[in-house]
């Protein structure tokens, strides 16, 4: 029997050096999470107003006829923070429609983030529990997901946008879709 347990370290470590193998040897990317939704049509989601500002509601994402992002954000999370700048910069300098979801925020920390580093968002919708979020698959904030102008959805990224994801991944999607960028 002492034999036999010699051999289970070697085991182990062999089992886990195929695991390791399998994983660095297929071409999947770790960082992608699949998403049912894409090239479907946007479910439907039930938003609380976000007071001060336009409300994003259901008809406004069914009757746009053009592509647009879905960002869902809170003030309390840092990675939203470090992706603000972008969506900005998304929303101004290549006029990208862009409608906010606020994820279990309190409302006054989220107006105050607004107020304290820009919005740019066209109209904005509070998921005060999450349920809503959750029904769009959504794993944790920010994500962002693009819709094209007949509602279906094409992209989701996961993690904040950082100016290499606008570059090589958010911009050539949507020319790719057919909309002009500056």
């Amino acid at each position: 029997m002492k034999k036999v347990s010699y051999y289970i370290p070697l085991l182990l470590f062999l089992v886990l050096a195929i695991f390791f193998s399998i994983q660095l040897l297929t071409q999947k990317d770790p960082s992608e999470l699949p998403s049912v939704f894409i090239e479907k049509k946007l479910p439907n989601i039930t938003l609380d107003p976000f007071e001060g500002y336009e409300f994003l509601s259901q008809d406004m994402l069914n009757n746009t006829g053009n592509l647009y992002l879905i960002n869902i954000w809170a003030s309390w999370c840092a990675p939203c923070m470090a992706e603000h700048q972008y969506l900005m910069e998304l929303s101004k300098s290549y006029n990208i429609t862009i409608y906010g979801i606020n994820y279990k925020n309190k409302l006054l920390d989220a107006k105050a983030f607004l107020e304290n580093y820009g919005n740019p968002f066209t109209a904005i919708g509070r998921d005060v529990s999450g349920r809503e979020s959750i029904n769009l698959g959504v794993y944790g904030v920010p994500e962002t997901f693009i819709v094209d102008k007949y509602g279906f959805i094409k992209y989701r990224h996961v993690g904040p946008i950082l100016e290499y994801d606008i570059n090589n991944t958010i911009l050539p999607i949507i020319k790719k879709l057919g909309v002009e960028v500056n």
